[in-house]
C-alpha cells in the first residue's frame, strides 16, 4: 500500500502542477529557497513534481514494478514504514551532491522522482540482479542493466549534454545499495552467491 500511496500522492501532484506554476515553484528544488529561506521541504517535495506526463510515466511505472518488491523487504525490516523511511531519505540524499553544488545559482532547478526511484532498482538488484528488466522491450538482466545505467549516468553527469540530473540518479543508486546493506549485510553474501549462478 505504501508504494502506491507514494505514486498516487506524486501524480496528483505533478498533474497539479503542470498547470499551476505557483505550485511548481514553491516545490521544485530551488536552491537559493534552501540557503537564504531554509526551505528545507523542498529537498523532499522536487520528487513529487515531474516535467511533463512522460516524465512522471516512466518513474511512477518502475516506482509500481519495483516498489512493491522492496515495499516488503523494508517492512520485515523496518516494519509498516519502512520503505516509506527508505523512499524519503533517498529522496533527501540523491539531491543533497546536487544542491550543495549549486547552492548559490539561483539559475538551478531540479525536480522529479528519479533519485529515489534509482535507490529502489538498485536496492531491488541487489537481492536480484539476474531478474529481466525490459529496456525498449528488449530483456536485459538486472545487473547489466545496472551497470550501463551507472556508466551512462557517469557520462551523462560529465559531459552536462542534457538537462537531466544525473547525478541524482547516481547518488539515489549508492543510496539504494548502502542503505539496504546498513539494514542487513547478509544481502551482500546473498547477492554474491546469485552473480555466481546465472539465470537469465
Amino acid at each position: 500500500m505504501v508504494t502506491l500511496i507514494i505514486i498516487a500522492i506524486t501524480a496528483v501532484v505533478s498533474f497539479m502542477a503542470f498547470n499551476n506554476a505557483r505550485l511548481m515553484n514553491d516545490l521544485i528544488l530551488w536552491p537559493p529557497a534552501i540557503t537564504r529561506s531554509r526551505e528545507y521541504h523542498r529537498l523532499v517535495t522536487y520528487g513529487v513534481v515531474h516535467a511533463d506526463f512522460g516524465h512522471l510515466l516512466f518513474n511512477m511505472i518502475t516506482l509500481f514494478f519495483f516498489g512493491r518488491a522492496m515495499e516488503g523487504f523494508f517492512t520485515r525490516e523496518l516494519g509498516p514504514l519502512g520503505f516509506a523511511l527508505f523512499y524519503i531519505s533517498a529522496l533527501v540524499v540523491s539531491i543533497l551532491p546536487t544542491y550543495a553544488k549549486n547552492r548559490r545559482n539561483p539559475n538551478y532547478r531540479s525536480l522529479g522522482a528519479s533519485g529515489a526511484v534509482s535507490a529502489v532498482l538498485f536496492s531491488f538488484i541487489l537481492l536480484a540482479p539476474w531478474t529481466r528488466i525490459y529496456v525498449f522491450v528488449i530483456p536485459v538482466p538486472a545487473i547489466i542493466y545496472a551497470l550501463l545505467y551507472v556508466g551512462y549516468s557517469i557520462y551523462m553527469d560529465r559531459s552536462g549534454q542534457d538537462n537531466v540530473n544525473h547525478s541524482a540518479h547516481l547518488w539515489g543508486a549508492a543510496f539504494g545499495v548502502l542503505f539496504t546493506l546498513a539494514i542487513r549485510p547478509a544481502v551482500f553474501f546473498h547477492f554474491l552467491s546469485e552473480l555466481s549462478q546465472p539465470s537469465f
